[in-house]
């Protein structure tokens, strides 16, 4: 029990970063808005949605493939860190060439002409990050889970520190408006016509600050040119790029289909952006699974490879998977019960009648958490290429069930769309992973929490009560009756 206590404490360390992380990136949102106009913020936000996509291209699954063979008793932890991290050099070079050499087309294309100092600064915060993700998974793979939340913060931190001060000081005292004495040397730093650029700037200088933290896992770094060592670590790695981009698509499709496919007049009074933007809205409030989700995916991915190896690996990946599901079924019930607290979070009441999604893609995001769980068999058996196969399956299944339902139910189609993908990648996975890593998984068990949250939260939708207090205590009972049925069920196998 004291190996499933570490992999929850790192899980946690992991969660309270990603959490803190997301709540003071989301302090630059109001920030932003404010200091730009629409189309200010509209090139930060297109900028920044082909981030994602252009990350998984940089990275193309080598911390996946670093966690594979640092594990492996057969090669040298040391030469696969720097055989890695000097692959991730030459590409993200030969990437960064390529984007710089194709400005004046990116700027024509993306149709910011004077847009080509941000795609400097944007191709080498991309470099950076791509560089930094080897040093950051050798950190996952130490265990030192409180440096890496730590090192996340500290950038975080520092891209804040300066958009405000580059875009509000800076901006105000070289305009006049207070400490006028150092107007003349914030003009040597500060040049108003670059805009926007300074959110480009901020976080490459943020990127740059952060070496120094990492300093002794980048001291540890020497090139090895070595193709003969490094090729099976291509050939593991690059199905993952193609299950990256998969996954990409299963994340954004939906958002661009609606607004495509949505009938006019579908909703009274609501365009198909207006539709976009509800179902957007709503789909944040499922960030406290997919918040979690990611944690356990940073603590658990090196942790699987590390116990692959162990004779009684199936039977502790079944228990790691048990337990998984207890927890997110149980924030499953809390988050959907307790909607009418937090649909707060969605500060216009327009937003709010689309609530009634959030239920689904909570759920949706579970099934990608067993997803996660499930999909370690490929990933310790060398045969990523399955990962592949199972995100091109996810991804024609988001693409032709939102075709189907959006022009009948709208985003209440996107959301069943999600769930049915992610359920059917998690099915596909342990069907095929039984075959070639049998793990005991407690199905019955699973699908017994999963209809009871499910079962609590029908419960709690069809039995309202006038009185708020009144509801806010019968949802209360139903989650010490999830608890204390968990306890009943699971006290003989938990022991802390």
């Amino acid at each position: 029990m004291s190996i499933l206590k570490k992999l929850a404490s790192d899980t946690a360390v992991y969660g309270i970063g990603s959490l803190l992380g997301r709540l003071l990136n989301f302090l630059l949102f109001p920030f932003h808005t404010y200091i730009f106009e629409t189309d200010g913020y509209g090139i930060v936000s297109i900028f920044y949605a082909n981030a994602a996509l252009l990350n998984v291209i940089y990275t193309y699954g080598m911390e996946t493939a670093f966690f594979r063979f640092a594990t492996d008793k057969k090669y040298n932890s040391d030469e696969v860190y720097k055989l890695s991290l000097t692959s991730i050099f030459i590409t993200s070079f030969f990437l960064s060439g390529i984007l710089i050499f194709s400005t004046s087309s990116l700027t024509h294309f993306l149709h910011f002409p004077n847009a080509k100092t941000y795609i400097f600064w944007f191709v080498g915060i991309l470099a950076i990050d791509a560089i930094l993700a080897i040093p950051f998974a050798k950190l996952r793979l130490e265990g030192k889970a409180k440096k890496f939340a730590f090192t996340k913060l500290v950038n975080i931190f520092l891209n804040i520190f300066l958009n405000i001060f580059f875009l509000y000081f800076c901006r105000k005292i070289a305009e006049g408006e207070f400490l006028n004495s150092l107007q003349n040397t914030v003009k040597l730093i500060y040049n108003p016509e670059l805009g926007v650029g300074y959110v480009f700037l901020s976080n490459l200088i943020a990127n740059i600050l952060i070496f120094p933290i990492l300093g002794k896992e980048l001291l540890q770094f020497r090139p090895i040119l070595n193709f003969k060592k490094l090729r099976p670590i291509l050939v593991y790695a690059y199905p993952i790029l193609f299950t990256g981009i998969a996954a990409n698509i299963n994340e954004v499709a939906d958002r661009n289909l609606l607004e495509w496919l949505l009938p006019t007049n579908f909703y009274t009074d609501k365009t198909p952006t207006d539709a976009v933007g509800i179902y957007s809205g709503c789909y944040k409030l499922a960030i406290f699974i997919s918040l979690a989700v990611q944690a356990f995916k940073y603590a658990a991915e090196p942790f699987f490879f590390r116990k692959a190896q162990d004779k009684n690996s199936p039977e502790l990946f079944a228990k790691v998977m048990k337990y998984f599901v207890i927890a997110c079924v149980f924030m499953f019930l809390v988050v959907s019960i307790n909607l009418d607290i937090l649909q707060f979070l969605l500060r216009k009441s327009s937003y709010r009648e689309g609530l009634v999604v959030v239920p689904f893609l909570l759920m949706a995001n579970v099934f990608l958490g067993i997803y996660y769980n499930l999909a370690i068999w490929f990933k310790i058996t060398d045969k990523t290429y399955f990962g592949t196969f199972i995100g091109l399956t996810g991804a024609s299944i988001t693409l032709i069930m939102n075709i189907l339902l959006i022009p009948i139910w709208g985003y209440f189609g996107s959301a069943i769309a999600t769930l049915v993908c992610y359920f059917s990648m998690s099915l596909i996975s342990y069907l095929f992973g039984q075959k070639y890593f049998p793990v005991p998984y407690d199905l019955k068990s699973a699908f017994f929490y999963i209809l009871l949250g499910s079962g609590l939260v029908g419960i709690s939708f069809y039995h309202q009560f006038e009185n708020q207090w009144i509801n806010y205590g019968f949802h209360f009972i139903l989650i010490a009756l999830f608890l204390g049925i968990t306890f009943l069920k699971e006290r003989k196998s938990i022991q802390l």
